[in-house]
């Protein structure tokens, strides 16, 4: 039977909704309504705009077969009745109807819904600080904004940029203002670390090192305290100092914009976001809602959790669609993957990290490895960081980072994770996964099925590791007290160090540890280091053997040493 549809909200969930919804139910009638100018583009994309990667601020809008989705488009292609600059104020659930003002205008009507999606999604965190509303502060939050920081840009005016924020958004911001433009940026963060929440300090560092070499300054652990300048942003000011900026960027995060829903009395997440089940339905059985403004089941804690991702938005609108015209499909939850392009480094994660995992409740370690992605003897190989975060005595696999050069690769092996985290895998699983192998695209023993075993062996008491950044600490110390440095490398490469810091760095290769046992002191602990960690825990397994009791290995060797820039 023919419906009316009503979809607020016409970027992502919403537009996906409602062509689902008409392929299934084409003589039904769908009104979409959104506040802003452009309809159904790619937010995501906005970096790569701004860089210059993408030419047109129109490729955003533009489908696969470069048609731009415009109202126009919408009505003759997918019989759907599109309205930009169209606001909804209200929404009478009694009636059936939502109260929408055509923002041109200001002319107000009541339009009848049989259905009501909701697709508001989530507006830019504001900080509560002076001169956000000064010329030159952006918010990277829609196809305008982009347009904007570009022709500024472009124009020749901006020599300098700070960034406030160093989340995805504000990282893609920074390469593309550092790498296609070449101007100074300053990234400034609240947290002690980059890519704060969703990724360990280990490979933070390693990833800031990477954009440190690339030119980005980064200022963390500072709170902004304003924006200032004479007419227009010129500087920054922390609790730490000033930067000078002739453009300032606040990536600081979003929040559910569900302040529509909650007005007409549907269940909210105390913390934010509209409640759904797992068809999408809200309280209200008439009433969908999906994408940034809602929260979701996170199938790792059981747990609600926030995700504004497109990707999840669109996947959401398809399933709304199907339930619209009478289906019962269902969206499960999500276990929060994510990947970002950092200059020359590809960064990825699933689940939880080590951080979260405890912040959970859950007794959990990380297991980080540093080893090839592809065959070793295949020219273009390159160095990845892993990092499984699993639960003590379970051995449940959480979640899993990812950093290497070969983003393709990192993408894969979290891909490959993401994909079994619902079924709650145990470490074995990781271990024996079965992914496609050629010499061109992975190891004969793929680096997933390393670092599973790795934390097989930690999990079982056979292996015993200290995290790069532990160790960075640990060698900064003038004196290393009961530590000592044992490298496990051939002499080759263990020489040169014993040489350059005599007495504090010492080398016996792997190979030759059971002959020169007798100078190994047993009254210290033991610190053993390799390449990439392989040699150094067949080092550990042997000194255990003959009865050393404090031995531990550093994880990812010198590998992992060099990408965090530990000045070894």
């Amino acid at each position: 039977m023919p419906q009316q549809v009503v979809i607020i909200g016409a970027v992502a969930l919403g537009p996906k909704a409602a062509c689902r919804f008409k392929r299934l139910s084409p003589d039904s009638k769908v009104i979409m309504l959104d506040r802003g100018k452009r309809i159904s583009y790619g937010g995501c994309g906005i970096p790569y705009y701004v860089s210059g990667e993408v030419s047109e601020v129109s490729a955003l809008q533009a489908t696969a077969f470069h048609m731009v989705r415009t109202p126009e488009f919408f009505h003759e292609v997918k019989d759907v009745d599109a309205r930009p600059e169209t606001e909804v104020t209200a929404i009478d659930r009694k009636a059936k109807t939502v109260t929408a003002r055509h923002l041109p205008t200001g002319k107000e009507e009541a339009i009848p819904y049989d259905k009501l999606v909701i697709a508001t999604g989530s507006s830019t965190r504001k900080l509560p600080i002076p001169g956000l509303d000064l010329p030159g502060v952006h918010a990277v939050n829609n196809l305008e904004a982009a347009e904007a920081i570009k022709s500024a840009v472009a124009a020749g005016s901006i020599g300098s940029v700070a960034i406030i924020g160093s989340g995805f958004i504000g990282l893609e911001m920074a390469v593309a203002f550092a790498d296609m433009w070449g101007l100074d940026v300053t990234v400034i963060e609240l947290f002690d670390q980059i890519l704060p929440g969703v990724t360990s300090p280990t490979l933070a560092g390693m990833a800031q090192r990477h954009m440190e070499e690339k030119g980005v300054t980064f200022r963390l652990a500072e709170q902004v305290k304003a924006i200032e300048g004479d007419g227009k942003a010129q500087r920054v000011v922390t609790d730490k100092g000033v930067v000078e900026a002739d453009m300032v960027i606040v990536s600081v995060g979003v929040t559910p914009n569900d302040a529509l829903a909650k007005a007409a009395g549907l269940d909210v997440s105390p913390r934010g976001g509209i409640i759904v089940d797992e068809h999408m339905r809200t309280s209200d059985p008439d009433i969908y809602a999906g994408g940034d403004c809602v929260v979701v089941k996170n199938l790792v804690t059981d747990q609600p959790m926030f995700l504004p991702l497109g990707s999840m938005a669109n996947r959401q609108g398809r399933i709304i669609g199907d339930n619209l015209a009478g289906g019962d499909s269902s969206f499960e939850g999500v276990v929060g993957s994510w990947c970002v392009k950092l200059f020359d480094l590809g960064a990825a994660g699933t689940g939880l990290t080590l951080a979260s995992a405890k912040r959970a409740g859950i007794d959990a370690v990380s297991t980080h490895i540093t080893a090839v992605d592809r065959a070793h003897f295949y020219p273009e190989h390159r160095l990845m960081s892993l990092e499984l975060i699993a639960e003590r005595g379970t051995k449940r696999v959480l979640g899993l980072q990812a950093l290497g050069e070969n983003g393709d690769a990192v993408v894969g092996k979290v891909n490959t994770v993401a994909a079994m985290l619902p079924g709650k895998p145990k470490v074995s699983a990781v271990s024996n996964v079965e992914v496609a192998y050629s010499p061109p695209f992975a190891a004969a023993m793929d680096i997933l099925n390393t670092v599973g075993n790795v934390a097989d062996n930690i999990l079982s008491g056979r292996n015993s590791g200290i995290t790069v950044n532990e160790f960075g600490e640990l060698w900064k110390q003038s004196d290393l007290g009961d530590a000592y440095i044992l490298d496990c490398r051939e002499t080759l490469q263990g020489e040169p160090l014993v040489e350059k810091y005599p007495g504090r760095w010492h080398n016996i290769p792997q190979g030759q540890l059971r002959e020169r046992l007798a100078e190994v002191p047993r009254d210290k602990n033991i610190v053993l280091m390799c390449n990439t960690g392989a040699r150094s825990y067949e080092a550990l397994i042997t000194l255990a053997h003959m009865g050393f009791k404090q031995v531990v290995s550093v994880e990812g060797g010198m590998a992992a040493v060099d990408a965090a820039g530990i000045d070894v």
